[in-house]
């Protein structure tokens, strides 16, 4: 898979993790294990690159001792994925077109 469209993909799926309650990096990961397999490597860049572009926020908060860090999303993340939704649906069509079945009778002239 081409990596920039992977990257967008997990930037998106990270903020969808977080959407309906603040989160912290570990449960993240739990939350996305059953669709996908992401590791701590991974998913730090990911955050700090939407922090970045102001798509989180973070806080600190003491847990057992040791800060443990907080993830909200803003409101340029969930437009973020309401422009992911809307893009979703262009991707959806062009996937159908590559992968349609070659049809010798298509009237369309592609196979002429």
């Amino acid at each position: 898979m081409d990596i920039q469209l992977k990257r967008g993909l997990l930037d998106v799926c990270v903020l969808a993790a977080i959407k309906n309650e603040d989160s912290y990096g570990y449960k993240i990961i739990k939350d996305m294990k059953p669709y996908l397999d992401i590791s701590e490597s991974t998913l730090y860049p990911i955050l700090r690159r939407l922090e970045c572009a102001d798509m989180l926020t973070v806080r600190s908060i003491e847990h057992n001792g040791r800060l443990r860090k907080y993830y909200h999303i803003t409101q340029a993340g969930i437009e973020r994925l309401r422009d992911f939704s809307n893009d979703w649906k262009e991707i959806t069509a062009i996937y159908n077109f590559v992968t349609r079945e070659d049809n010798p009778h298509d009237q369309t002239g592609l196979y002429e």
